[in-house]
């Protein structure tokens, strides 16, 4: 199969500049990249094609020297089989490095030039009560910032001295190892990437550029955010190297215990405890909600662990359409500190209750029998 023309490949005319192929480079390399086409369908395939045909499109036509002899004389003039061999094989990681070193926040210009390195992300953890975290909040905090040095103005060096040029990379940031055919490139182990040296480091910064300080940062807290998730602040992490993009402040979230209520996704429990006299008669009683008290109708002869549910007065989750609920488990209490009346009273109850039988004590007589059967009686 026939190869397409290289500045059809990449969607730009022949007269196009370095950026224009560049910024096409980009952009098809982005789309077709394998990683955003995975699997192991046709349409995979299909893009790893594309990726490897733009990819090699974007090598020559980079190359001043392969474009030049590109437009003479067309792929013959860029072929390896028909060159020598070894020439085709130069620009390939190349062209990875001055595209992907960009986009992804690698190494800066083919063929040199100081490694660009994004910033390192931070991480804080930040403690709210349920009723923050259910209705959201508006929060500041205290993080770490780099400011530029007033002592050496960003250059590192002591003032009336300067940062010289690294022997070692010439400047480059990087150094290339040659072996056969092919060829390595490492981040200078003088200068440590940065192309420079600095022979007496500023007294402030100590050579950084940068020194520490500390500023606030709003921070909007979403209604419904729950445990463990987290917030993205862009940009507020720790500064590049040589010029790359910060990192990013993630803010973790952590729940205060209540003392009433339990979370549990978007629903809410809370355990509501109910007098003897209480669970017996039946009747109406409050109990709390994050939006205040409700009230429930409590039967006649209700036991511990009975549950009731109430509908939507649970929690809005960041990504629900609807609040959970609220569940109310209730306990009985038993009555304590008693008078003598109370527990004479009690007795005179208790005995009105075995006369009756079992219709009293609706748990009472299996629980009775199924003793009975442990023991053999």
């Amino acid at each position: 199969m026939a190869k397409r023309d290289f500045y059809e490949v990449l969607g730009v005319a022949k007269n196009a500049s370095d950026d224009d192929i560049k910024k096409a480079y980009r952009k098809l390399a982005m789309k077709y990249h394998p990683d955003r086409n995975q699997g192991e369908d046709a349409k995979a395939k299909e893009a790893e094609a594309k990726f490897k045909e733009v990819k090699e499109a974007y090598e020559m036509l980079s190359d001043p020297q392969k474009r030049a002899a590109y437009d003479q004389h067309g792929h013959a003039g860029v072929d390896p089989n028909m060159r020598g061999g070894a020439e085709g094989f130069g620009g390939f990681g190349d062209a990875f490095g001055d595209i992907f070193g960009d986009i992804f926040g690698g190494q800066g210009r083919r063929g040199g030039g100081r490694q660009v390195f994004r910033g390192a992300d931070l991480s804080y953890a930040m403690e709210i009560t349920l009723e923050e975290a259910a209705n959201g909040k508006d929060s500041q905090l205290r993080i770490p910032s780099w400011d530029e040095c007033d002592t050496c103005h960003g250059t590192g060096a002591k003032p009336g001295t300067s940062a010289k040029t690294c022997s070692t990379c010439h400047g480059q940031g990087q150094v290339q190892m040659r072996q056969g055919f092919f060829s390595v490139q490492q981040t200078c182990p003088h200068c440590r990437g940065t192309g420079k040296i600095i022979p007496d480091p500023c007294g402030t910064c100590h050579g950084q550029g940068k020194v520490k300080k500390q500023k606030t940062l709003e921070v909007k807290i979403p209604a419904g955010i729950d445990d463990g998730m987290r917030i993205r602040s862009a940009g507020n992490g720790e500064p590049g190297t040589n010029g790359g993009p910060p990192g990013d402040l993630f803010i973790e979230i952590r729940l205060k215990k209540h003392d009433i209520f339990e979370r549990d996704g978007d629903d809410l429990h809370c355990a509501v405890p109910i007098s003897f006299s209480k669970a017996a008669l039946g009747g109406e009683i409050e109990v709390p909600t994050l939006g205040g008290k409700a009230a429930i109708d409590i039967p006649e002869g209700t036991q511990t662990g009975k549950q009731f549910r109430l509908r939507g007065k649970g929690i809005k989750g960041v990504r629900g359409s609807y609040p959970g609920d609220l569940y109310c488990h209730i306990t009985v209490e038993t009555p304590v500190k008693l008078t003598e009346h109370q527990k004479k009273l009690l007795k005179e109850f208790e005995e009105s209750l075995s006369k009756g039988g079992g219709k009293h004590q609706p748990s009472g007589e299996s629980w009775t029998d199924k003793l009975k059967g442990f023991f053999g009686a």
